[in-house]
């Protein structure tokens, strides 16, 4: 028996936001093993997923010190409107990494504010492990406003636009 390409990402996110340092998984002839360093940055023994890859962005980072899980504030929305926020819908980062608003730094962002977007349009990358995610739209609206700064380091559920799907 066998995984199938879903279940290793789903594994892949339960280790990204588990924080455990190594998982190994044997059933019968299959053997898979994912192991993280402190630093966030992860490598991968037994696994490949090609069709995760995408164009990696041409930055730099250096990561001194692991950070804290509760280290990002989130922003708070305010609307000048008052209430209108109730009206919105807002996505949320499905995994733990780095948020990139572009496939790379000479290109341009994948969404903007006022951008009207529909179920399926690549909103943004967040890298988590070495692997680059493309975050995908569930819904159809306008983007109202993004709540994270380019490159910055996300924690899973973390609120990353804000919709207006009238």
């Amino acid at each position: 028996m066998s995984m199938d390409i879903k279940e290793i990402q789903n594994l892949i996110k339960f280790v990204s936001k588990a924080g455990v340092n190594e998982v190994s998984i044997e059933q019968g002839d299959f053997k898979i093993t994912i192991k993280t360093e402190c630093g966030g940055t992860g490598s991968f023994d037994s696994v490949v997923v090609p069709q995760q890859v995408v164009a990696q962005p041409v930055v730099q980072q250096v990561v001194a010190q692991p950070q804290p899980v509760v280290a990002q504030p989130q922003k708070e929305v305010q609307s000048a409107g008052g209430g209108n926020d109730a009206n919105y819908v807002t996505i949320k980062s499905p995994m733990i990494g780095t948020f990139y608003r572009r496939s790379s730094p000479d290109k341009d962002a994948f969404v903007n504010v006022g951008d009207t977007i529909s179920a399926g349009t690549v909103l943004c990358i967040v890298e988590a492990m070495k692997l680059f995610n493309e975050i995908e739209s569930e819904i159809s609206g306008k983007i109202v406003k993004v709540l994270v700064d380019d490159q910055s380091p996300i924690e899973y559920d973390q609120p990353l636009f804000l919709v207006d799907p009238s």
